[in-house]
């Protein structure tokens, strides 16, 4: 499972994950627990891994779950297509 789609961000700092995405969050460093809004989050405030430019609320974005990197959905694209 290496790069992930998620459909739209829930803020530029974070998304809510299901518990099957926890162990890939974890390991790449973006697991964020304890919010009072849901338990486990991906944490995504550095923005693309390409760019560096924010994802904003209700952007889609690729998580690539053996790099740990996040990017905007162009760059995810382009790394899908690789």
């Amino acid at each position: 499972m290496p790069l992930i789609h998620f459909e739209m961000a829930d803020s530029t700092e974070r998304t809510q994950i299901g518990e099957g995405l926890v162990r890939f969050a974890a390991q790449a460093g973006r697991l964020e627990t304890g919010q009072a809004d849901g338990k486990y989050f991906l944490d995504h405030a550095d923005g693309c891994g390409a760019t560096g430019k924010r994802i904003k609320p209700g952007d889609g974005f690729c998580f690539d779950t053996d790099t740990g990197d996040i990017l905007c959905e162009d760059h995810g694209k382009e790394r899908r297509d690789e």
